[in-house]
């Protein structure tokens, strides 16, 4: 255990809620999270051109215990790449098959994010919890809307 009550995480290992909440509690406002190791990332991740252990991605987490807010990061636009990794991954070659067609007569370098809105609603308006913020939250009593 460390001084946040956390086992120590070594290089290369993923780390989830209670981590990003630490890591967050050590901070008044978001912040970044950058270049996580390969190992632990999709295989459609852009490989770091200067470290070949990490890829080029960013989680934007909130203070407040809130947790992640924003994911993203640079795809791979290189079609032998993309099927190198595929391979890597023990994917189905052919069930990607689609996928790398978008690549196959060249693409630009691209990049893509997901946004938490709730989370992010519930961390802007102080939402107790962020199921306060969802539209229609599944709960014990109502798993319908």
């Amino acid at each position: 255990m460390n001084d946040n009550g956390h086992d120590d995480i070594k290089w290369g290992d993923d780390f989830g809620a209670p981590h990003e909440t630490a890591i967050a509690e050590s901070y008044d406002m978001p912040v970044f999270i950058i270049n996580y190791p390969i190992g632990i990332k999709p295989f459609y991740m852009q490989p770091h051109p200067e470290r070949d252990d990490v890829v080029l991605c960013a989680d934007l987490i909130a203070p407040e215990g809130y947790g992640e807010i924003i994911g993203g990061s640079e795809r791979i636009y290189d079609y032998e790449l993309m099927k190198q990794r595929i391979q890597e991954h023990g994917l189905d070659e052919k069930a990607y098959a689609w996928y790398l067609e978008l690549s196959k007569y060249g693409a630009v370098p691209h990049s893509g994010f997901g946004l938490g809105l709730e989370r992010t609603v519930a961390w802007i308006s102080g939402a107790e919890h962020v199921r306060e913020s969802i539209p229609f939250p599944r709960l014990l009593n109502r798993l319908y809307p």
